[in-house]
C-alpha cells in the first residue's frame, strides 16, 4: 500500500521519523501481570478502514487508516478510537492466521472519541473486560500498552499523569491518561491494568511531554474507558449518544505563544460560513475573555445546544472583528455509513 501516507490516523511527516520507530522496551512478561498475558493481548486486533475521497474527514485523516481495536464482547464488538472509523465505508479487523474479517461501524461518539465496530462473524477470542476502577489508575502505576501482534507489540509502561486534555478539534477530556514511553502504534491500542487484565483506556494520541512537566519526553494519551458504559447501549441502538449535541463551530484552534490561534477551518462548516480565517486570534466568546483552550470550549458549550448562535471576537492583523457563528451539529457534517 505505497499510496498510504498516513498511519494510525495521522500523517507521519513531522510527527514521527520516517518509517516506524522500533518498539520500546521492556515488553511485559507473565511475571509482570496477574492475568493470562497471551490471551489478554490477543483481544487487541488490527483495524484497517477505507473512507471516500469526498468525506469530510478525508483531508485531515486520509482515505486509508490503520490502527487497532479491542474486543470487548463475544459477539465481535470492538472499541477503537473514533477517527479511525469516522465516515468509513469499509472496515477490516485482523482475524486468526492473518486473515482479515470485515466489520461494520456500530457507532461513534464525538464527545469521548470512542468508536464501536462489529465483525460480520464472531472472533473466536476472549474479550477484555472494561475496568471498573479507572479512577484508581494513577501516576506511577505500571500499565501494559498494547497494539495488535501479541507480546512483541506490547510495552510495560508507566502512567505519568492524569489531567485535563483539550484537542484543537473542539474536544475536551476531564481526566485523560498519559503514559510513557511512546508506543509507536498507539491508535486504538489497549491500555491494560496488569493487576486485573481489564481495559483501562483506548489509545488516542502521540504527545510531547506526557508528564506535563516541560520535559522533552514522548508518550501517549489514552481515553479512559469509564466514559464508555454510560453511552454504550445508545451507540449500539442508534449509532450515537443521545445527549443533546454541543454547538460545533468547525474550526481548529491551537494555543501558541499565549494566544488561541485558528489553525484550521472546515470547508462549508459554521466558522467557514462566518468567514473565520486561519491565523485569526480568538479573544472573546460571548463578550468574555478566553484564557485557554478548555476555557474557550466551556464558554462556547455554555451558550446552548447545536444550532445556537455563538458570538466570537477575533483579531486579524491589526483589526478586531466581531462575528456571530450559527453553530452546527458535528454529526450532520459527516458521511454516515448505513448501519446494518
Amino acid at each position: 500500500m505505497t499510496e498510504v501516507t498516513r498511519a494510525n490516523g495521522h500523517r507521519l511527516d513531522g510527527i514521527l521519523p520516517l518509517g516506524e520507530p522500533p518498539m520500546p522496551g521492556p515488553q511485559p512478561t507473565e511475571d509482570d501481570v496477574s492475568f493470562d498475558l497471551e490471551v489478554g493481548l490477543a483481544a487487541v486486533r488490527s483495524l484497517r478502514s477505507k473512507i471516500p475521497a469526498d468525506a469530510h474527514s478525508a483531508r485531515n485523516l486520509g482515505t486509508e487508516r490503520e490502527g487497532n481495536a479491542v474486543l470487548i464482547d463475544a459477539d465481535g464488538t470492538l472499541v477503537t478510537i473514533g477517527y479511525l472509523i469516522t465516515e468509513a465505508t469499509d472496515i477490516f479487523i485482523g482475524g486468526s492466521g492473518g486473515k482479515e474479517v470485515p466489520a461494520q461501524v456500530v457507532g461513534y461518539d464525538h464527545r469521548t472519541g470512542f468508536g464501536l465496530v462489529r465483525t460480520v462473524e464472531p472472533l473466536d477470542l476472549t474479550p477484555l473486560a472494561l475496568a471498573s476502577n479507572v479512577d484508581d489508575v494513577l501516576p506511577g502505576d505500571k500499565v501494559v500498552v498494547a497494539a495488535s501482534g501479541g507480546i512483541p507489540s506490547a510495552v510495560l509502561g508507566d502512567v505519568v499523569d492524569r489531567r485535563e486534555f483539550a484537542g484543537s478539534w473542539e474536544y475536551l477530556l476531564e481526566s485523560a491518561v498519559f503514559t510513557a514511553p511512546l508506543h509507536p502504534r498507539w491508535s486504538g491500542g489497549a491500555l491494560i491494568d496488569p493487576r486485573t487484565g481489564a481495559l483501562v483506556g483506548v489509545g488516542s494520541l502521540f504527545v510531547q511531554d506526557p508528564g506535563g512537566n516541560s520535559t522533552e519526553s514522548q508518550g501517549n494519551m489514552f481515553v479512559p474507558v469509564d466514559l464508555l458504559p454510560p453511552i454504550y447501549q445508545e451507540l449500539i441502538d442508534t449509532g450515537r449518544a443521545q445527549k443533546a449535541a454541543k454547538p460545533w463551530l468547525g474550526m481548529q484552534t491551537t494555543e501558541a505563544i499565549g494566544h488561541l490561534v485558528v489553525s484550521g477551518v472546515h470547508d462549508g462548516g459554521p466558522a467557514d460560513r462566518a468567514d473565520i480565517q486561519v491565523g485569526d486570534i480568538v479573544e472573546e466568546i460571548e463578550s468574555q475573555t478566553v484564557e485557554s483552550l478548555p476555557d474557550m470550549y466551556r464558554k462556547i458549550w455554555a451558550v446552548g445546544g447545536a444550532g445556537a448562535d455563538v458570538s466570537i471576537s477575533v483579531v486579524r492583523g491589526s483589526r478586531q472583528i466581531d462575528v456571530v457563528i450559527r453553530s452546527g451539529d458535528r454529526h450532520d457534517y459527516l458521511k454516515v455509513p448505513r448501519r446494518h
